[in-house]
């Protein structure tokens, strides 16, 4: 049975058990058992689920637009070695230089 989250007027937001069937239907407050429709405060979580698993969809969930960041600070031995990447630019002896894997027209933009 999934947890729905409910409004009562008087209490405040609560969670509770629904049928699947029952979902829009409002239900009764567990303290002052006046009637409290449903609202979408958070997804519907299934209890039936082991808690592992929720916990690793709501952090998938959390983190579906949030932007990848590294664990690691700057410096890192695994992830910056302290070389630099080799340039792609040549440096003829005139002081010329080329970009062999640029487009022609990109160059000195």
């Amino acid at each position: 049975m999934p947890l729905y989250d409910y409004l009562c007027e008087t209490c405040g937001p609560f969670t509770a058990f629904a049928k699947l069937d029952q979902y829009a239907d409002p239900i009764a407050c567990p303290d002052c058992t006046a009637t409290a429709p449903r609202v979408m405060m958070n997804a519907p979580r299934l209890a039936i689920m082991n808690g592992s698993t929720r916990v690793a969809h709501a952090t998938n969930e959390r983190s579906a637009d949030s932007p990848k960041r590294s664990s690691h600070g700057p410096g890192c031995a695994c992830c910056s070695s302290g070389k630099s990447r080799p340039s792609k630019t040549l440096h003829h002896a005139d002081g010329a230089k080329s970009f062999p894997t640029k487009r022609p027209w990109m160059i000195s933009h």
